[in-house]
C-alpha cells in the first residue's frame, strides 16, 4: 500500500495535506481497502467550526457504515462534489479524486503534530 510522503496521518486512517491555511483531507489507501466499496459519503457540516478529533461526516461500504475524524481543529468549507455520484473515487484514487472535505484550519502547525508517512505505516502494520 502506499502513504505518500508529502501528506500526513492520523491514526483514525484519515489523511490530510495543507496549502497555506486550507487543507484537503480524505481516508488512507488502508482505511478504504478495511472498509470495502464506498457507497455513499455523508458530510453535513459545511460551514461549521470543529475541534480535532470531532466527526465530521461518515462513508458508508456496502457492508458498513464508518465516522470521519477531523485531523485538526477548523472549519470545514466545502465536500467533494463528484463523490455525490462517484462515491467509489474514494477506492480507486483515495489520495487524488477522492478526496473528501477542504477545510480552513485553525492553527497551521498542528498538522506537523500529525503522523508522518513512516509513522502511519509503523500504526497499521
Amino acid at each position: 500500500m502506499s502513504y505518500p510522503a508529502n501528506l500526513r496521518y492520523t491514526k483514525d486512517h484519515e489523511w490530510i495535506s495543507l496549502e497555506g491555511d486550507i487543507a484537503t483531507i480524505g481516508i488512507t489507501e488502508f482505511a478504504q481497502r478495511e472498509l470495502g466499496d464506498i457507497v455513499y459519503v455523508e458530510v453535513e457540516t459545511i460551514g461549521k467550526a470543529l475541534v480535532a478529533g470531532a466527526v465530521f461526516g461518515t462513508v458508508e461500504a456496502v457492508k458498513t457504515v464508518s465516522d470521519l475524524f477531523l485531523p485538526v481543529a477548523g472549519s470545514i468549507q466545502e465536500l467533494n462534489p463528484e463523490l455525490a455520484n462517484q462515491p467509489e473515487l474514494v477506492n480507486s484514487d483515495p489520495y487524488g479524486e477522492g478526496w473528501m472535505v477542504k477545510m480552513k484550519v485553525d492553527n497551521p502547525a498542528d498538522v506537523d503534530a500529525l503522523l508522518d508517512a513512516a509513522g502511519y505505516e509503523a500504526v497499521v502494520g
